[in-house]
């Protein structure tokens, strides 16, 4: 199983009241499983996808990431959990904007001491299709070019399980689909586990399967 979830709870108390943003939820998803997770807005999509990938904490029960009880460990030990089996893209991108593409690629395999992280860097960065844009900085690229920079950051240490959050949110309807294309052919050729957050209907029935939230509740599995 790449993740599972038990009795999950997310409270959050504000200086008035608490909130609960996730309640009594319980999933289960298996390795090389594409999922979507969907819902308005304030559903607790982005909480729970933060959750399952150890980014934040239950309130109460228990998640497993990769065969691993995370809800217990304390930050350090989750990252390196996150550092050995997963990957991440964010709808804002979230590249380093004084790293060149390549450099940022290069950064979790140098982090991860992995042997001749430049040329891998490199090898991703092609298989992206931006073998001309090396050296180029964010700044410098456009939407969907840094996206792909962050997917070749997010494969580039071969994650079983790839959390993305809203992926396609800030691009346009042709670079999203060649985003899409790139997760899914991804997902195909390695079974990595790809579970996503999106609006998209038409996104997440490309998925094997649809997870709907609504008030914080698992109201269907699809």
């Amino acid at each position: 199983m790449a993740v599972s979830a038990s009795s999950l709870e997310k409270t959050v108390v504000t200086r008035d009241n608490s909130l609960t943003i996730l309640s009594g939820l319980d999933l289960e998803i298996k390795s090389g499983e594409s999922v979507a997770i969907v819902g308005t807005s304030g559903s607790g999509k982005s909480t729970l996808l933060g959750i399952l990938a150890g980014l934040d904490l239950p309130s109460s029960g228990t998640v497993s990431l990769a065969g691993k009880r995370i809800d217990a460990l304390d930050e350090d030990a989750r990252a390196k959990v996150r550092g050995e089996h997963t990957g991440f893209v964010f709808q804002s991108f979230q590249l380093l904007a004084n790293l060149t593409a390549l450099e940022n690629v290069m950064l979790p395999l140098e982090l991860a001491g992995v042997d001749n992280p430049e040329e891998r860097a490199k090898s991703l960065l092609v298989r992206v299709g931006l073998e001309h844009r090396l050296t180029h900085y964010p700044k410098q690229l456009s939407g969907g070019e840094q996206q792909r920079v962050a997917i070749a950051r997010a494969f580039a240490g071969e994650p079983e399980i790839l959390f993305a959050d809203e992926p396609t949110g800030n691009l346009d309807e042709h670079t999203g689909e060649s985003i899409i294309e790139l997760l899914f052919e991804v997902n195909r050729e390695r079974g990595t586990t790809i579970i996503l957050v999106t609006h998209d209907m038409d996104l997440a029935r490309r998925c094997q399967r649809v997870l709907k939230l609504h008030g914080g509740k698992l109201e269907a599995q699809v």
